[in-house]
């Protein structure tokens, strides 16, 4: 199949090698032009895929022009979630609504997890808005434990891919799987979109626990009420329970707070050793999503009430300058209540 891949970012090039290798004509859109000149000349980016030379069947552009001159039938949206809207409307000024509602264009699969600064939607309500109304049923999400450097090196990897239109879903589980990478399907779009947000802000308290020099105990109890405060906020915006017992609650929450790929992590790790927000993002070459994720869902959770203790307390040592070890104390005093 043709697949264009918007954004050449570390999770964007693993997918696209992914695909290449799947047997697919792939080409990616990078917006950055020295990355882009990078991969065009070298089929590599060091900073973000260390050790990874890319597939020579692999093309790269810097033009929306030359995607819909490609024809996809399948386009990937590898952004940064707070960039997934500006990008969808870039596209929207240069391209006419055509390309989107061209019958060769079979399915619209974001891979990036979020929920939007400002408005506070899900990235799927996102591209609700921003796309035509005939294209809402291709609109899929793609979620799970899956590091990009790991899936590049072809470490066996699963994941799920969530939309409407299961026929859709079965298409695309044979599009992304090989010896090396299974995709599970399920019609859960808000439940996945959440998990898959959520266990960013629970990656970085995990990081703020190592950082501060915490056991296992006390990872144990974070990564279990974690996967609580993501279950409340899911289920209030009608998710399936079960959703967060699967790859993109429980198993994205455990790879994400665990591993030392994890940036989510390092940015909590690093906090918990006593530096600021600000010197920790200047000296990192990639975003964090759960820096931003973390203002979101705690507006979020407030508007809604909906209890979500771990997430005020990141929120409060991320933007409010509150000492780890106090953010700590208050969890471990709150109210004795049932765990369930």
């Amino acid at each position: 199949m043709r697949i264009s891949v918007i954004g050449g970012g570390g999770w964007g090039l693993a997918l696209a090698k992914l695909l290449a290798e799947n047997s697919h004509e792939v080409l990616v859109w990078e917006f950055n032009p020295v990355h882009l000149k990078e991969l065009q000349t070298n089929r590599s980016n060091p900073a973000l895929l260390k050790d990874v030379v890319l597939p020579e069947s692999i093309r790269f552009t810097g033009s929306f022009e030359e995607i819909a001159a490609s024809v996809p039938q399948i386009v990937v949206l590898a952004t940064p979630s707070q960039f997934l809207r500006s990008t969808l409307k870039a596209i929207n000024q240069e391209l006419s609504v055509e390309f989107w509602e061209s019958s060769e264009l079979k399915a619209i699969v974001n891979v990036a997890k979020g929920i939007e600064l400002g408005s506070l939607k899900t990235l799927d309500q996102v591209l609700f808005e921003e796309l035509p109304l005939s294209t809402h049923e291709k609109i899929c999400v793609l979620s799970g434990p899956s590091h990009a450097e790991e899936v590049a090196r072809r470490v066996p990897t699963t994941v799920v891919i969530a939309g409407s239109n299961e026929d859709l879903l079965i298409s695309l589980q044979e599009v992304f799987s090989n010896s090396y990478f299974r995709a599970y399907r399920s019609l859960d779009v808000v439940g996945v979109e959440i998990g898959g947000a959520v266990k960013n802000i629970i990656s970085i308290a995990a990081g703020i626990v190592s950082g501060l020099g915490f056991g296992d105990n006390t990872m144990g109890a974070l990564l279990t009420r974690g996967i609580v405060e993501i279950s409340r906020l899911g289920i209030r915006l009608n998710a399936k329970p079960e959703t967060f017992l699967g790859l993109s609650g429980i198993g994205d929450l455990i790879t994400t707070a665990t591993s030392p790929h994890s940036r989510n992590r390092h940015v909590g790790y690093h906090i918990g050793k006593g530096k600021k927000l600000s010197e920790i993002e200047a000296e990192m070459d990639m975003v964090a999503e759960g820096v931003a994720t973390t203002r979101s869902v705690y507006h979020l959770a407030k508007s809604l009430g909906v209890d979500m203790p771990i997430t005020q307390q990141v929120y409060q040592v991320l933007y409010e300058d509150e000492e780890p070890l106090v953010a700590m104390e208050k969890l471990m005093l709150r109210e004795l209540k049932a765990e369930f």
